[in-house]
């Protein structure tokens, strides 16, 4: 695990161009800094460094991630630890690895990490276990952190015609009275993405819910005038 972590960090130094951290971390709002390493290289240099340094159990895995994800000094090093997450892709597809991705979440706390993990990690995770995780969104939903309450609402969006629309719903209605502009656009992205498939069914919804302005925006971007 030692050699995985050291390197992850040496591949990624080696890779990064010191002069673009700067506006990186300016963009992000991030009050970790950044090494500066475009995303194209990043994925490029974390798929060699896995394959060349493959872990043999999945408790390893689990400590590997944690031990990236917790000793960060680099942003870039916390998406190492999400993109180590689906090396190999089965181990981080279980329920075992819900506490890593729920720690991720919250100690993440900005869209750039919970977007990733929900739609990505959390989103698979109720596909494959529905009666474990959809109790568990519907918890989120109601939770008192702002993060897990907007991967409660985006964890879907790569669903399509297999969207729980009950679960969407009961999942974006606490929210809805919600100031936060991280609720609200994730209330409607979360629509825009489903009108995708059912467009209609998000045209009545929005016009029956009281919902924001900028969420009412965000639903509606790519529907023609009605």
């Amino acid at each position: 695990m030692e050699a995985l972590l050291k390197a992850v960090r040496l591949a990624l130094s080696e890779v990064a161009d010191p002069a673009r951290a700067p506006a990186m971390q300016s963009y992000m709002k991030s009050a970790m800094p950044f090494l500066g390493v475009q995303a194209p290289a990043r994925r490029a240099v974390l798929r060699r460094v896995f394959a060349e340094h493959p872990i043999g159990s999945a408790p390893e895995w689990r400590r590997a991630v944690l031990a990236l994800w917790r000793g960060a000094e680099y942003r870039e090093e916390r998406y190492a630890a999400i993109a180590l997450t689906e090396f190999p892709v089965q181990w981080g597809q279980t329920l075992y690895t819900l506490p890593i991705y729920e720690e991720m979440i919250v100690s993440g706390a900005w869209w750039d990490f919970v977007d990733e993990v929900a739609t990505r990690r959390v989103g698979p995770l109720l596909r494959k276990f529905p009666d474990t995780m959809r109790p568990l969104m519907l918890e989120w939903a109601h939770n008192g952190d702002l993060w897990k309450r907007r991967a409660s609402i985006i964890c879907q969006i790569k669903f399509r015609d297999a969207t729980d629309t009950g679960l969407l719903y009961a999942c974006i209605e606490p929210n809805l009275s919600d100031t936060d502009f991280f609720t609200r656009k994730a209330i409607g992205w979360a629509l825009r993405e489903y009108a995708k498939t059912n467009p209609d069914e998000v045209v009545r919804y929005v016009a029956h819910k009281g919902i924001s302005g900028l969420s009412r925006r965000e639903a509606l971007k790519n529907l023609p005038v009605r």
